[in-house]
């Protein structure tokens, strides 16, 4: 049985086995959204808004200026695009500046960064060239340089990242041609020889990002697995390989819709000899080292979504005062001013929940793994809302590319965005798709409640151990639930919160309740089949989103007001995104109980079956 109960097959089972031996499970800091999973509104964990100091502030400042004085002189995104490569010479001046050790300390050759600061890096970067920006985060959120930083040794740490300031790039191998998020369908060995001193690896990975021009790359494989409680269980290890190693071949390189100045490739392994030493961590917990360097790499992509929205608000923003249509600019016709509003205030819940999340990625007492998921899922796909509206209110320049429209003298308004809605579409997919994320959150979510029932759906448990279990969960369960009924009287400290702004945090409070609530009763109700009710549990966590977003909202709303900003615009601006988010957390509750779920399960069983192949009449089918 699977941690719901529910019987499963053989390879189901395994993969469950794999996920959940590597996942954190211990929760020894504070999180905000777990709070709100179980049904506890910590405001105090959101306000006041956390803030750089002036120090790291005025460091991150001054390299953003030096970033961009380069990429405005020496890097043309459109070319990028066009070409498929970022110019040698660009690559060799970012590492020149140290753009590839940001995050790397000082006493290895790095600049010593915070994360606050390398997420503003990228932020900028984002904002011009989304190439660019794909090279240096793959590089260094995800590649070798942050595992490293999370769990190499100190010999590990002396020998590879000083090299990252000097010219050598690095990737992380994980996905193969038939594994992609289920790692336990993973077929590249790690083979022990001379008693262990070194490993022989054989396989292929996909979709490595910077595989074909990276020098180092971290590489997952399946060494010999071993017995655990009387079965034989998977070992996935991670490995430092050097590209030069004989053995290893860039088999292709990969070509998308977006991104092309990447170098994304298909990569073989024959016998590739690794010694022991580079393994990272320890043997069978590479994908342990996965799921917790992730935690932290995924903060990037909000940084870059919410530089990209940035950036396509304020073109359509001058476009909508100059385009006159009817004798009026077109930002005056309502159906505009609707697309202009909708936008700003998601750039403002985007910019809000990037930087909470990623300032509490630089404090130690902080647990962001339900905070990193969410705030990739709800970004990235914010993030494509904010741009395909852009692209909308262009019109027919939207869809022109930047190249035509100053071929053909629009140099002034040749704004890149059908580029950028290419570049874009690629991250809800990338580092955990949404749907992904949402189970991610979704396990997460209900951790409290599965680890009190865990011995009940075990068959090694006796009669006795759960006879406990079940005392313990009506002990535990007779204080919290009647708590979740309680009324909503104030959210705690409120310093500087506005009335409109305090009625939506009250409301979130009063809504936190209700989805602990909610969340409850379904897994009582469906207890070994929620796993499989993945649009029912999906709809939660987009609620959970949204109340996660009106809460950093507000906060940064006040924040933003002792910087200086009007307090009229920020509350109005707060306002409008806290009454879109609860129009849309009223419609999932209602979808919760009122929804065709069944009706389109069904439906699709018989797509599979090809029931409804006659649909298909007419076409040219090229594959």
């Amino acid at each position: 049985m699977d941690m719901f109960g529910k019987k499963v097959g053989a390879a189901e089972r395994a993969a469950l086995e794999v996920a959940e031996d590597s996942r954190q499970q211990e929760w020894k800091h504070s999180s905000f959204l777990r709070g709100l999973f179980d049904g506890r509104f910590r405001w105090n964990l959101v306000h006041p808004f956390p803030e750089q100091s002036p120090e790291d502030k005025a460091k991150g400042d001054a390299y953003l200026a030096k970033m961009e004085k380069l990429l405005r002189e020496k890097l043309d995104p459109n070319e990028v695009d066009l070409t498929g490569r970022i110019p040698d010479l660009v690559i060799k001046e970012l590492f020149e500046i140290g753009a590839f050790a940001v995050k790397i300390p000082a006493e290895y050759d790095g600049l010593g960064m915070s994360k606050v600061n390398y997420g503003r890096i990228l932020h900028l970067v984002a904002s011009y060239c989304g190439s660019t920006t794909v090279l240096l985060s793959a590089h260094q959120s995800i590649g070798v340089p942050q595992p490293l930083l999370d769990f190499g040794t100190e010999e590990q740490k002396r020998k590879y990242l000083p090299r990252f300031r000097k010219g050598a790039i690095s990737g992380f191998a994980l996905t193969e041609p038939d594994a992609g998020s289920d790692p336990s369908h993973m077929s590249t060995t790690a083979a022990p020889v001379e008693d262990g001193k070194y490993y022989l690896l054989n396989g292929e990975k996909l979709w490595c990002t910077n595989g074909v021009i990276a020098d180092v790359i971290i590489v997952m494989a399946l060494t010999p697995p071993k017995i655990v409680n009387g079965k034989e269980r998977k070992q996935i290890t991670a490995f430092i390989v050097e590209t030069k190693t004989p053995g290893f071949e860039v088999k292709h390189r990969c070509e998308f819709m977006g991104i092309k100045g990447t170098q994304i490739g298909l990569l073989k392994f024959t016998n590739v000899k690794v010694p022991r030493e580079n393994i990272v961590l320890r043997e069978g917990e590479g994908l342990k080292l996965a799921l917790t360097t992730l935690n932290t790499g995924r903060l990037t992509m909000p940084a870059g979504i919410t530089g990209v929205s940035k950036y396509v608000l304020w073109a359509s923003r001058l476009w909508a005062k100059k385009r006159n249509q009817w004798g009026m600019p077109i930002g005056e016709h309502e159906a505009i001013a609707d697309k202009l509003a909708s936008m700003a205030a998601s750039v403002l819940a985007m910019e809000a929940m990037t930087w909470y999340v990623t300032h509490m990625a630089d404090h130690p007492h902080s647990d962001i793994r339900l905070e990193a998921a969410m705030a990739k899922k709800f970004c990235t796909e914010t993030g494509w809302y904010v741009v395909n509206e852009a692209l909308q209110i262009r019109g027919g320049r939207g869809y022109e590319t930047a190249g035509s429209l100053r071929g053909r003298g629009e140099k002034d308004d040749a704004y890149p965005i059908e580029r950028i809605l290419r570049d874009v579409r690629i991250n809800t997919i990338i580092e955990g798709t949404s749907e992904i994320m949402s189970l991610f959150i979704t396990r997460e979510a209900l951790d409290t409640h599965l680890s009190k029932m865990k011995p009940l759906f075990s068959s090694k448990s006796g009669l006795g151990l759960k006879l406990k279990t079940l005392m313990g969960m009506t002990f535990s369960y007779a204080g919290w639930y009647p708590f979740l009924w309680l009324p909503v009287f104030g959210i705690g400290r409120d310093s500087g919160v506005s009335a409109p702004l305090k009625k939506h945090l009250l409301y979130a409070k009063r809504t936190t309740q209700r989805l602990a609530r909610g969340m409850f009763h379904f897994m009582m109700l469906y207890q070994q089949a929620l796993a499989k009710k993945e649009s029912l549990v999906s709809r939660f966590v987009d609620i959970s989103a949204d109340l996660f977003a009106i809460s950093v909202v507000c906060s940064y709303a006040v924040g933003q007001i002792k910087k200086g900003v009007s307090a009229e615009e920020s509350a109005a601006l707060a306002d409008l995104f806290c009454r879109m988010a609860k129009a849309r957390i009223r419609q999932k509750f209602r979808e919760t109980v009122c929804n065709q779920d069944a009706l389109k399960k069904s439906v699709a069983r018989k797509i599979l079956d090809e029931k409804y192949s006659w649909l298909e009449s007419d076409i040219i089918k090229t594959a």
